[in-house]
């Protein structure tokens, strides 16, 4: 139903409003006699928005926050071990039990022995200079 409403304007006293902004009045009337009055404000609003340099600078701040890739070979190790998986040669959960334990044994053997304190260093390097003279 299309409206048929008419519009008037009145101007707000400005002495109400600080002088940066301005109030609009509009009062809306029907046809049938229903009104209806709304106020426009033009006051400083804030929209927060993106620049390119700034989309560029948040993307390369977001990833030093993640981890760093794993070579290549594994890479291409855990893509075929998804592949075989999504079509069909191997089950899912197989697929994911061989990957989970491939990690496991992989960090397990890249752990260094933990180190020696200094004084056993000292008393083991002191024995062998002892023990060559």
């Amino acid at each position: 139903m299309p409206s048929t409403a008419e519009s008037t304007r009145k101007t707000a006293a400005k002495r109400t409003a600080p002088p940066d902004t301005t109030e609009d009045t509009h009062v809306h009337r029907s046809k049938q006699g229903l009104s209806v009055h709304t106020l426009d404000v033009r006051a400083p609003l804030h929209v927060p928005y993106f620049t390119p340099g700034d989309v560029v600078n948040n993307a390369r701040t977001a990833g030093d926050w993640l981890p760093p890739l794993p070579p290549a070979r594994e890479l291409l190790y855990y893509g075929g071990l998804g592949a075989l998986a999504v079509a069909g040669a191997l089950e899912w959960p197989v697929a994911l039990a061989v990957g989970g334990a491939t990690v496991l044994l992989r960090r397990s053997g890249r752990q260094e022995p933990a180190e020696q304190p200094e004084s056993e260093r000292a008393d083991g390097s002191e024995q062998a200079t002892k023990k060559k003279d």
